[in-house]
């Protein structure tokens, strides 16, 4: 990658279905090591953007950049054991065993089976998993657990860049957020990059470094979750972030008629 130059470069990035611009001219360039949120209601274009970032949707005019090479048909394959990709159903295949799940992708770029052995324990450990599920399959998990297998299957391979849909929203909300503290950790130590879609304007306000706001395909607001609290000329922002400032609000003065 040259020097200087983003992790993920989206410039100008259209997609349309029919009439409907799922994606209007978005340009985005986001740094190695950052942490990007993107927030909207359905259909804001969230999750056609994100995948335009590892070619499972391609876009009708701009250019996607990754490591400073365009994501073209060419090079999808490669591109995308590279990319590690969370999303909320999962996709464990339920007749493997969480160790064959998580050993997809390193198989295929035919590590050895010591290799592959090392690297299921450790990813175990880092996604706060016991040993001992190494030999059961999916069905055997809680739902915590299966999205836990699933961000260390996507970290097998070692990427650098973490692409993830909705990753914890079908968890209840306790499980929810020691998954979502528990994953922003792994962010910070193995210094990666990740792009997170979620409709949780509270989550994305507590993880993100950077929040991008999308309505109607458009970007409406792309700034650090502190800048957004203070303000924004945009109503339809202001509404959004507002949203969780009013709710603490409410539970303070609960908290408080309650002393």
């Amino acid at each position: 990658m040259p020097m200087d130059a983003p992790a993920i470069d989206l410039q100008s990035i259209v997609k349309t279905y029919g009439t409907v611009a799922a994606v209007d001219r978005v340009s985005l360039a986001i740094p190695a090591g950052q942490f990007v949120a993107l927030v909207g209601g359905s259909g804001s274009g969230k999750t056609t953007l994100l995948k335009t970032i590892n070619g499972l949707i391609l876009p009708d005019s701009g250019r996607v950049n990754v490591d400073g090479q365009p994501v073209t048909p060419p090079g999808l394959t490669a591109l995308r054991r590279r990319i590690g990709y969370v999303f909320q159903e999962i996709g464990l295949f339920p007749h493997m065993s969480v160790g064959e799940n998580i050993a997809i992708v390193p198989r295929l770029e035919g590590w050895d089976a010591a290799r592959i052995t090392a690297r299921v324990t450790e990813l175990l450990g880092l996604a706060a998993l016991p040993a001992d599920v190494t030999q059961r399959l999916p069905s055997e998990l809680s739902g915590g657990q299966r999205q836990r297998v699933g961000v260390a299957r996507a970290l097998a391979a070692g990427p650098s860049i973490m692409l993830m849909d909705e990753p914890f929203g079908a968890l209840d909300p306790i499980v929810r957020d020691a998954l979502a503290r528990d994953y922003l950790a792994l962010h910070k130590r193995l210094s990666l990059t990740t792009v997170m879609v979620t409709h949780d304007i509270m989550e994305a306000l507590r993880l993100a470094d950077r929040v991008v706001v999308l309505q109607s395909g458009r970007v409406l607001a792309d700034d650090t979750p502190r800048a957004l609290l203070a303000g924004h000329p945009d109503e339809t922002v202001r509404a959004l972030i507002d949203t969780p400032k009013r709710q603490a609000d409410e539970v303070r003065a609960l908290a408080e008629a309650g002393a």
